[in-house]
């Protein structure tokens, strides 16, 4: 492993912000560990240093800044480290007693809520408040707080998972990192954890780190540059030891002849593994996939005895509250028989969720925990000769555990080679899933309406289109835009904010339509909500216009729409959780204008076209809603469209944009709500909303 440590770069970390010295080392060297993500991954990773600060009416302590539970190490800053008095602290040593279970430990002497309050209780205040105390502090605390180092540093090294999760893991390990490594047999978190590394210590004060097996591995010393370096030549030993042992050969399992696609495969473990929200409701909560492949990941899933070695468990506790400690394992998908492979596909989360539910229950009994089951669902689904699934409520949870799964295939593979792959016990691992202070990082997050749910919005980069993707943006969807233009796409997306998926598509082009579909399930693993928004006015007196100028406008202002719908369709009966379509449509399909028959009359169609996939796909819970508005400024009614109009009927533009009952002008954004409010009506179908301000000439009878 490359040791990226340069002096130049260190005043960077603290870009123009008053700090203390050691704090701007403390955030330099753990930016340089978290973004190597074979040391730490997705907020897992501790780094510490000690101080002495002055509080607000001039007290001195010594104190221990941290870095904040969930914090990603690698985006880490100054604020992300909570400051806690050490003496309060290291009191709490003898309170574990040697032999004593770590777990019995922790809850005898203090509920999770007891100790958390501790800690908050012993936060230290800073004269400039450069801290927030809304973070809490790492539950790895007290293992900083009782060693006695100025700086600490604790990652989750693969190289390390690799070789201590075997059945001789200390052996090996005490071979490669030889006796400047104290050895912490495994033990949760906590109090426990804390004391048996501080004995390990000081059996043996001249060394400079810890080996925490199936856990991770410690440095310290005086100075961040020094226990950076000892963490990097650590790991570095562990991985020539990988590198050394022959890589082993695993007998591979049969595949079809075909294999379906990603985009076919996809959506059918995105709706399989799904929670209904209320019994016979065909509402559910859903997850995002976030799909990864490689010639290792391949290796991995297409191995013979894949469902054993899945079962093994994961490499290190941190990652358990994320993935669970086992993925979920389905058969290769041959394309000669999809049905036969969705069924495997529901019988094989229908196994998985049995399975959970049993270990629930036994580990529950043996560990006398009162806590409540989380849901069943896999976070991992591992596909032979295709690859892995992380599947999270966001894209960024997906991904996140995507990240995970695909290390931990790598490491496997080395573990097998080295010897044999030795996670673990449920026992142990219930105790992680289920411990508090895990399960807190993981509920600071609060879901909106559309968690779990992906949008696509045609005509993205427009006045309704951007308003709408920007409406289900904040109730929590991922979103999907697509537009004839990629500049104006990628302004839209940046306003959107990161992770959008935007594409240029011609709508009226079926075989793009149908590719930006498939690059929504590759991303996403599929769809849920459509907003068929693409039209133009094109205009002519009926009896005057060309053919042209009308197969133009029925190509563009009805045929788009039916080419969407189908293709979600197609997607959403292959995820079998239902689905939403809706269609702008436009006042024109009830109330035509003079010269605006090549407009009305693809509308009038798409007005019954909404009714038509109500009618025949309600049985498969896709329901069919449209939106009826009128006057909204966009790229159909213009700046220049709208002084012609007004200045045609004697109005100044603003009496003639809030020319309705209402006397109030309509918005992008009314109609963004309306498609919203559409999409949370679980029971309604076949509807049409009108957004005009009140116009009885386009009111429907």
């Amino acid at each position: 492993m490359q040791n990226l440590w340069n002096d130049s770069d260190l005043p960077k970390a603290a870009a123009g912000q008053e700090m203390p010295h050691e704090l701007a080392e403390l955030v330099y060297a753990s930016r340089l560990l978290g973004r190597e993500g074979r040391l730490v991954m997705h907020g897992g990773g501790n780094t510490s240093v000690k101080t002495e600060l002055c509080d607000i009416i001039g007290n001195r302590a010594n104190v221990i800044y941290i870095k904040g539970s969930g914090v990603d190490l690698a985006e880490v800053e100054a604020h992300d480290f909570t400051p806690v008095r050490i003496e309060p602290l290291r009191k709490l040593e003898h309170l574990y007693s040697t032999g004593e279970r770590e777990s019995d430990a922790d809850s005898r002497r203090f509920s999770t809520r007891e100790f958390r309050n501790f800690l908050y209780l012993n936060l230290f205040d800073l004269t400039d408040h450069m801290v927030s105390h809304a973070l809490t502090p790492s539950i790895e605390t007290l293992l900083h707080a009782f060693l006695p180092h100025r700086f600490i540093f604790h990652t989750h090294s693969l190289a390390f998972l690799t070789l201590s999760n075997q059945p001789d893991g200390e052996a090996i390990c005490r071979e490669v990192l030889g006796e400047s490594f104290g050895s912490v047999p495994y033990i949760k978190p906590g109090l426990g954890l804390a004391s048996s590394a501080a004995r390990a210590y000081e059996a043996d004060t001249s060394i400079h780190g810890l080996a925490l097996h199936k856990h991770g591995l410690v440095t310290f010393a005086d100075t961040a540059r020094e226990a950076y370096d000892r963490m990097i030549e650590a790991v570095s030993a562990l991985e020539r030891r990988i590198a050394a042992a022959p890589r082993r050969r695993f007998p591979k399992a049969e595949l079809p002849r075909e294999l379906a696609s990603l985009e076919d495969v996809a959506p059918v473990i995105r709706g399989a593994c799904v929670e209904e929200r209320e019994a016979g409701t065909k509402d559910y909560d859903q997850f995002i996939l976030d799909f990864r492949t490689s010639e290792e990941i391949l290796d991995y899933v297409g191995a013979a005895d894949l469902s054993e070695m899945s079962r093994k468990g994961a490499m290190t506790p941190d990652f358990i509250v994320r993935t669970k400690n086992r993925p979920l394992v389905v058969p290769a998908p041959d394309a000669d028989d999809m049905d036969a492979f969705r069924r495997a596909v529901h019988e094989a989360v229908a196994g998985y969720r049995s399975d959970y539910e049993e270990y629930f229950t036994l580990q529950k009994a043996a560990s006398g925990s009162e806590a409540v089951m989380l849901d069943p669902l896999p976070r991992v689904v591992l596909v032979p000769g295709v690859g892995l699934f992380g599947l999270g409520r966001t894209a960024r949870a997906a991904g996140v555990n995507a990240d995970i799964a695909a290390a931990t295939a790598g490491a496997i593979l080395d573990a097998e080679s080295v010897g044999s792959f030795l996670s673990i016990t449920d026992r142990e691992s219930f105790d992680i899933e289920y411990w508090e202070m895990e399960q807190a990082k993981m509920q600071k997050v609060r879901y909106d309406a559309f968690a779990g749910k992906v949008v696509m919005v045609t005509g993205g980069a427009g006045g309704i289109g951007l308003a709408t993707a920007k409406a289900f943006r904040r109730k929590g969807a991922e979103i999907v835009l697509l537009d004839l233009h990629m500049d104006a796409l990628e302004r839209a997306a940046e306003e959107l904010g990161g992770g959008v998926l935007r594409m240029s598509c011609d709508v009226t082009d079926r075989a793009a339509v149908r590719r930006a579909f498939q690059a929504a399930c590759r991303r996403f693993g599929g769809v849920d909500v459509i907003v068929s928004n693409v039209g133009a006015a094109l205009q002519g007196r009926i009896g005057e216009v060309s053919d042209e100028v009308l197969r133009k406008s029925f190509e563009l202002n009805f045929f788009s729409h039916q080419s969407i719908a189908q293709e979600a369709v197609r997607v959403m009966k292959l995820q079998g959780t239902g689905g939403v379509l809706l269609f702008n449509v436009s006042k024109q399909a009830v109330n035509p204008g003079p010269d605006f028959g090549p407009y009305g009359l693809p509308k009038a169609a798409t007005m019954f076209l909404v009714r038509q996939y109500a009618l025949d796909h309600g049985r498969d819970g896709i329901r069919a809603n449209g939106i009826n508005a009128d006057r909204i400024r966009s790229g159909l009614l213009t700046p220049e469209m709208i002084k012609a109009r007004s200045a045609a009927r004697g109005l100044s533009e603003r009496e003639y944009m809030a020319g309705n009952l209402l006397q109030l002008e309509v918005t992008a954004e009314d109609v963004a709500d309306a498609f919203v409010h559409l999409a949370l009506e679980k029971r309604t179908t076949g509807s049409i909303t009108t957004v005009d301000g009140g116009n009885i000439a386009a009111a429907l009878r």
